[in-house]
């Protein structure tokens, strides 16, 4: 057929269309044709390297399709004859023969590319200007070919020839004029060229030049058309937009560095989703889970997914095109399908070991099964593994991710890295080294920057890359619904490395005159604040920082928050050994002897030296407040020091214990220093004995685990016992609220709400130590009647679950120390206006009790004797009070109006 096309000239086509008798015949012939030659150009009939015949074919294919456009033109362009179908083909034809392998020049040598040159010249150029010109030729019939004719016009324009792509690039804008015309605007136009896009720039089509020029020509048209200037201003960014974003996702496809994959990802399918394009958002969606899962991070690979889950209702309504994924099949309505990607999402979850976010999914599940669809089978199913996810929260052993800034300086690096700082989140027990490492295997050109500091506008703009990478501080964010209750340490410290946002990192700064032995006085903490774009985890295990902020930390206040901190740390110790007898003595050691002995240079003797002298507190007059906040947080190290050495004692091994024997030596010697200078803090006395329900071993006076250093603010009221024992007042040299004078044993304070509150304090006993567990004999209990013995269903579930009444009592503002959490089972009476004097009964936890002592003995109880065997814990703090409290009756003591409740 080459050979005979060959030898035709136009006379002979002329003579063999004239020979047709009707026009269908013609028109079934020119389809026939164009079909036949679609098909012999796409399937290869010579092998690859058989370049002469292929171009004698191709040079003789485009001199039949021009003779055939000719014969389109004369009979079947009027609006009589005009044939959708045939032009079609031949616009389908023509786009096929253009864009074929054996054409693109541009992959051959440069000797190979000449002598094609030579000899058959470049018939993309020609077949390309055919194109456009008949395109023109369409007029009032151009929109039937609007959005058919989009993607394949868009072939064409991304074959890298400057010349063709000038003359074809104005045909997008003419579809634009011509759809817009029709119906005010051209949305077909625009969606159409979106989804062609992202499928020929990932195959490999365009490049920065075509993205310029597409700019440059679309806006010159844009200008001399001023109705459309606007329409065209935003359809220009958008596409351009999607244009950067799926050449950087094409650039790093071929790159060995996930990290740049999943980044590429990410900025695509937020595009999609800005512009509301659902299932190309979905699309990329399952790319990016897919890259996740590979490297095991399944974390991230349930967040991905959950964003396709949002985008579903718990309904039967039949499920939409754009919401399916071929990812997850046969699912025909909208539940049905948010229903297995939950079951997909809890098991990542669950791998990653974010039991917390499963327990979400797991309850919103259970309501389902329960409440519409009534499966109570799949209900028990879901409720088993949700009690499974919340042992795993108390029983497992999660390691605490670091974070680390890392910078990316220079020309050198992509758009989206390009003087940009992320906040990475390590992998459990990832150093970092390790993770430096494998930047600089990323990026095996780039310079590595030895400093925390920004770098100056000469590195960024230089053309080499430079990397800086540290480690930064996770700012903890206590839920809400955590805050002011009593919280495991299990529960909390997983608040302390996720869904954090902020980010410390601190570098120290000497100022003014520095002493050689003893540096705390001049150092001063440069702190910068890094806030990420997202939560971490996310869907990416690294985001952008959006905000940096600088402060500077006197160094009174480091001294505070070190000292808070390092109280923080010693409570968080003690709640873990008292939970776990296997746990090593080691740590334990090592922490305690750090802060007790002298030799060890720990503790806070230089504190004392830089900061309680007189001629610190007359030249920083203004640092009053703060020098008493580091005395009570010194003094509140006592007694944590105190029950950490008393279970250091019971778990030291007869190697150790002359190494115990001199640090508790030194204790005694640092007790008696800090309480006579201090003032006394004691904690409530602990029971040890087992409890058939788990929990911290500090949790029934640790109200809630923020850190120490974080609480100069809250609103705790713990009494202290300070010297001499004469006075009934507490010197803490803090900033409390103001107390009026009062009858003896009681002190005035003002409440949350600004109303005066009297505080009666009860007398302690100096040389008898109160238990911390009271228990009623059988006499005093029958002594008691029936109504005071009997606890109502409602008191009982609420102490059983760690309940309390809603607004219970009033709640005191540092009456005296600030510098420890508030004591659940604490009992003060209060008195407010007329009312009388109540108990307050905590009912925080479920193995905690608090019991209205009188002077007298009467022990009035709401809890019967078996609930008291459970290990319940009565928490009173020892406080001094005025002998006048003696006279008070054990029945004012027991009224519950106006009691304050903690």
């Amino acid at each position: 057929m080459t050979a005979i096309l060959s030898q035709m000239d136009d006379q002979h086509y002329s003579h063999y269309i004239e020979t047709f008798a009707g026009t269908s015949d013609l028109v079934d012939f020119l389809m026939e044709t164009f079909l036949l030659f679609k098909d012999l150009i796409g399937k290869h009939v010579y092998n690859s390297d058989w370049v002469a015949m292929i171009m004698v074919q191709n040079r003789v294919f485009l001199r039949a399709i021009n003779t055939f456009a000719d014969t389109m033109n004369r009979k079947f362009l009027d609006n009589n004859n005009f044939e959708v179908q045939l032009w079609n083909n031949y616009f389908h034809l023509a786009v096929a023969f253009i864009t074929q392998e054996s054409l693109q020049l541009q992959h051959f040598s440069p000797t190979k590319r000449n002598k094609i040159l030579a000899k058959y010249g470049d018939m993309r150029r020609l077949i390309g200007f055919a194109i456009r010109d008949m395109w023109y030729k369409l007029e009032q019939n151009k929109i039937r070919f609007i959005p058919g004719m989009v993607g394949p016009i868009l072939e064409m324009t991304l074959i890298p020839e400057e010349e063709l792509r000038r003359a074809t690039i104005p045909i997008f804008f003419d579809m634009m004029q011509c759809e817009y015309s029709h119906s005010k605007n051209f949305k077909k136009f625009e969606n159409e060229i979106i989804l062609k896009l992202d499928h020929e720039v990932e195959g490999g089509g365009g490049d920065e030049r075509y993205m310029d020029l597409l700019q440059a020509i679309l806006m010159d048209l844009g200008e001399r058309n001023p109705h459309l200037l606007s329409e065209m201003k935003h359809f220009v960014s958008l596409v351009t937009g999607l244009l950067e974003r799926l050449l950087d996702y094409r650039a790093v496809r071929s790159d060995d560095s996930r990290n740049n994959k999943m980044s590429c990802t990410v900025n695509l399918l937020n595009f999609y989703k800005d512009i509301n394009r659902e299932a190309m958002y979905i699309r990329y969606l399952y790319k990016l889970r897919d890259l996740h899962v590979d490297i095991e991070n399944y974390t991230e690979a349930a967040y991905t997914l959950l964003l396709h889950s949002k985008l579903l209702k718990w309904s039967d309504d039949q499920l939409p095109p754009q919401l399916e994924s071929q990812s997850v099949s046969f699912c025909t309505s909208q539940r049905h399908l948010k229903e297995k990607l939950y079951n997909t999402i809890i098991g990542y979850f669950d791998k990653g070991k974010m039991w917390e976010e499963a327990i979400m999914l797991s309850k919103e599940l259970a309501e389902q099964f329960e409440m519409e669809v009534f499966d109570y089978e799949l209900l028990s199913q879901t409720l088993k593994q949700q009690a499974g996810f919340y042992e795993n929260i108390m029983k497992i052993l999660r390691p605490k991710p670091d974070y680390f800034a890392v910078g990316y300086y220079g020309c050198g690096y992509p758009l989206f890295l390009r003087n940009k700082v992320f906040i990475h989140r390590g992998k459990e027990y990832e150093r970092r080294e390790d993770f430096q490492n494998q930047l600089l295997s990323q990026f095996p050109s780039a310079i590595r920057l030895n400093t925390t500091q920004m770098p100056d506008d000469t590195i960024k703009s230089s053309p080499n890359q430079y990397i800086q990478c540290f480690t930064v501080q996770p700012v903890l964010e206590i839920p809400p619904r955590l805050k002011n209750k009593p919280v495991p340490d299990q529960i909390i410290n997983f608040y302390k490395s996720n869904y954090v946002q902020r980010f410390h990192y601190s570098r120290p700064v000497m100022k003014g005159t520095v002493d050689p032995s003893n540096e705390f006085a001049s150092m001063w903490i440069e702190r910068t604040t890094f806030c990420t774009a997202y939560k971490l985890p996310g869907i990416l295990r690294w985001f952008e920082v959006t905000q940096l902020t600088h402060a500077t930390i006197s160094p009174l206040e480091n001294a505070i928050e070190t000292m808070g901190n390092t109280n923080e740390k010693i409570l968080t110790m003690i709640n873990q050994y008292q939970g776990d007898d296997s746990l090593p003595i080691n740590p334990l050691s090592m922490l305690l002897n750090g802060i007790v002995d002298p030799a060890v240079m720990g503790g806070f003797a230089k504190y004392e030296k830089a900061f309680f002298t007189e001629e610190y507190m007359q030249s920083h007059p203004q640092d009053k407040e703060h020098l008493a906040r580091l005395k009570d947080l010194i003094a509140w190290q006592v007694p944590l020091l105190g029950r950490g050495i008393m279970l250091h004692g019971k778990r030291v091994t007869d190697d150790l214990r002359p190494f115990h024997d001199r640090m508790e030596e030194c204790f005694k010697q640092l007790r008696k220093k800090v309480e006579m200078e201090y003032g006394v803090r004691e904690l409530p006395e602990m029971d040890e004995r087992k409890s058939t329900r788990p929990r911290s071993a500090l949790r029934s006076y640790r109200q809630s685990i923020i850190s120490i250093s974080s609480l100069a603010g809250s609103d705790c009221g713990t009494p202290t016992k300070v010297q001499p024992e004469s006075s009934l007042s507490v010197d803490l040299g803090l900033p409390s609220t103001p107390t009026l004078p009062r009858s003896s044993g009681s002190i005035s304070v003002i409440d949350e709400g600004g109303h005066e509150v009297e505080v009666r304090l009860r007398k302690s006993k100096k040389k008898k130590k109160r238990s911390s567990m009271i228990f009623i004999s059988e006499e005093k209990e029958k002594a008691i009647s029936i109504d005071s013995k009997r606890l109502s269903k409602k008191q009982e579930f609420r102490s059983d679950t760690n309940l309390s009444e809603p607004n219970e009592g009033v709640r005191l503002t540092s009456a005296n120390s600030r510098s420890l959490p508030t004591i659940t089972g604490l009992s003060l009476s209060v008195a407010t206006g007329g009312e009388d004097i109540d108990c307050a009964r905590s009912k925080r936890d479920g193995k905690s009790m608090s019991v209205c002592l009188s002077e007298r003995g009467t022990l009035p109880s709401d809890r019967t004797t078996d609930r008291r065997s459970k290990g319940v814990i009565n928490l009173l703090f020892k406080s001094k009070s005025s002998k006048s409290d003696e006279g008070k009756s054990s029945g004012d003591l027991t009224s519950e109006k106006g009691s304050n409740h903690f």
